[in-house]
């Protein structure tokens, strides 16, 4: 079976799965977006939804979160962990999005990166779920899913996505990795993946192929 066959069966399988796939992380504005998932490294999606709601009704502006002190944020995320470091670094984003960006967020990968604390997963997801343009968010499921299914053979974040970003479809390739996600915690988990019941190997087989994980 070829490689682009393979990818559109696995793309495939996970739409059916996940019709409605998106990221889990609650927000109502842009920013909010950024920070939650700022926060959200090294932490779950179910906790930082619990800490933002509370973030945000005590600071509802992005003004009023450039405004606070690193101490005063940390209060409000130490759930989160590496409270100190993420609370330093949304304070100091805040700051830079209100004085140079006028309270916007900038709709490139580079400036996104250059903020503090944001990374090129950050960047990414933004990238993807508010300027909806293609973008690959290699998160821990994305890097150990795609390597089980012989996507990628790498390991470290970048080079993964590079390696997607040459097999998938542009406009496919922002809710490809938010299926990845529901699919890394439903079958494809890190010990013990339901492999009986994978949607992606049935999906295989139902077309009269076999799906070869590799399994580590």
């Amino acid at each position: 079976m070829k490689s682009a066959e393979k990818t559109v069966l696995i793309i495939k399988a996970l739409e059916n799965a996940y019709p409605e796939a998106k990221c889990s992380l609650i927000y109502e504005k842009p920013y909010e977006l950024l920070i939650a998932t700022m926060l959200s490294a090294q932490c779950t999606d179910a906790r930082v939804n619990i800490v933002t709601k509370e973030l945000f009704a005590k600071y509802p502006t992005l003004e009023s979160i450039a405004q606070a002190t690193p101490e005063e944020i940390g209060e409000c995320i130490k759930s989160c962990g590496l409270y100190r470091s993420k609370a330093k670094n949304i304070v100091s984003t805040a700051k830079t999005l209100v004085s140079e960006y006028g309270g916007e967020l900038p709709d490139s990968i580079e400036k996104l990166t250059e903020l503090a604390g944001v990374g090129r997963k950050t960047a990414n997801l933004i990238m993807g779920d508010i300027f909806h343009k293609p973008a690959v968010v290699t998160d821990t499921h994305c890097i150990r899913i795609c390597g089980r299914l012989g996507l990628t053979k790498n390991t470290e974040p970048y080079k993964v996505e590079c390696d997607l970003i040459k097999k998938l479809p542009p406009e496919k390739s922002s809710d490809f990795c938010h299926r990845l996600v529901l699919f890394g915690r439903e079958f494809c988990t890190a010990r013990n993946p339901k492999c009986e019941s994978c949607p992606v190997k049935n999906t295989f087989a139902e077309n009269g192929e076999t799906l070869k994980c590799i399994i580590k």
